[in-house]
């Protein structure tokens, strides 16, 4: 009697348990839970097999290198296609005179403020020079690090050396996806004697060739063609199956990329003429109403007439000024009132003639 009392009262807890445990699965069909990949939509980011399905129908992949959140948000809206947060920033953000002397630190600021503002376009961030040339161990850590820590989709490695194409290929494993970049690669102009077009005699242009070839048999899924004939881009173009980002290498390429500030022609001052590249179409001559509305600032407020009532929009009751007026007497600072009182008085004379 008592062995049966304790089998029942054993099934009791069991059925217990099962409930509990039940309570605390999922009743979500399992095709709701991983169904597989979801159509795209249009305000989510782009992804690579969007890039690939434009590249395979023939049409243009918009690219512009943009750093900061203003510019990213400006990116998203214009509905371009990648962002990519070039290690330029050290000339155009930063001034100096090469892309040499930014830091992975710098450059992870730079990505984290586009990631915030660029919610569509895919984003690619650039490794910058000594980051990724020591090792492969380095190269995976440092794009590991673009990802989690920047917020990007993707990174750009510059160069097809040996070492760099190995380099390529190890962040690819990590599972991490790669864009290359040959004909002028701004970091290896110790090499190249300076800021130099590549690809203009028989060698370098099959080099240009050999070395994107080289970066898409390492998985690279696009290639950067900066500063080389169009028909070295086209060639190179042709050869691939992945698509040809050209800067500065004419209109037989895959996409087309360009800097923010360059393309909006934001450097106007004399000193910014070396950083502009003339193969830059500028499409707005943004720098110079930044100056004009600069100067203007300038002026108004060196004439006193900004700012004005309608920039002055915060208020205190004539009750409260009064009382404001009284307290800073009985502190010993009656020019303080005085001066309080006369701005209320020119305040509201100003309201008046505008209002007039």
């Amino acid at each position: 009697m008592a062995s049966s009392s304790l089998v029942r009262s054993c099934s009791r807890r069991a059925v217990r348990t099962i409930a509990t445990t039940a309570r605390f699965m999922s009743n979500v069909p399992e095709n709701t839970v991983y169904g597989g990949p979801k159509p795209q939509n249009p305000n989510q980011r782009v992804t690579l097999t969007q890039l690939r399905q434009k590249h395979r129908k023939g049409d243009p992949i918009t690219v512009v290198t943009g750093y900061d959140y203003p510019s990213a948000v400006h990116i998203d809206t214009a509905g371009i296609d990648v962002c990519l947060v070039g290690d330029s920033a050290s000339m155009v953000v930063h001034g100096h005179d090469t892309t040499l002397p930014i830091s992975l630190d710098e450059m992870l600021v730079h990505c984290r403020a586009v990631a915030r503002g660029a919610k569509r376009p895919l984003l690619v961030g650039d490794l910058p020079f000594g980051t990724y040339e020591s090792s492969t161990n380095q190269a995976v850590d440092t794009a590991v690090r673009v990802l989690k820590e920047g917020g990007m989709d993707a990174i750009k490695l510059e160069g097809g050396s040996p070492s760099r194409i190995t380099a390529a290929k190890s962040i690819v494993e990590a599972g991490i996806a790669v864009m290359g970049h040959v004909g002028l690669t701004p970091q290896a102009i110790s090499v190249l004697g300076g800021f130099r077009p590549q690809g203009r005699n028989i060698a370098s242009a099959v080099k240009v060739v050999e070395t994107a070839m080289a970066l898409q048999e390492a998985g690279c899924f696009s290639v950067v063609l900066e500063c080389v004939p169009p028909p070295v881009a086209a060639a190179a173009t042709s050869a691939l199956n992945i698509p040809t980002i050209g800067i500065g290498a004419g209109p037989f390429c895959s996409g087309q990329v360009l800097v923010y500030h360059d393309l909006l022609g934001m450097m106007q001052h004399p000193h910014h003429a070396k950083v502009t590249p003339k193969f830059c179409k500028q499409y707005a001559q943004v720098g110079e109403l930044i100056n004009k509305a600069l100067l203007e600032y300038k002026e108004e407020v060196t004439k006193h007439s900004f700012p004005g009532p309608s920039h002055s929009p915060y208020k205190i009751s004539s009750n409260d000024l009064d009382g404001f007026l009284s307290e800073l007497q009985k502190m010993g600072l009656d020019k303080a009132a005085s001066d309080a009182a006369a701005s209320a008085e020119k305040m509201e004379s100003s309201v008046s003639l505008s209002s007039q």
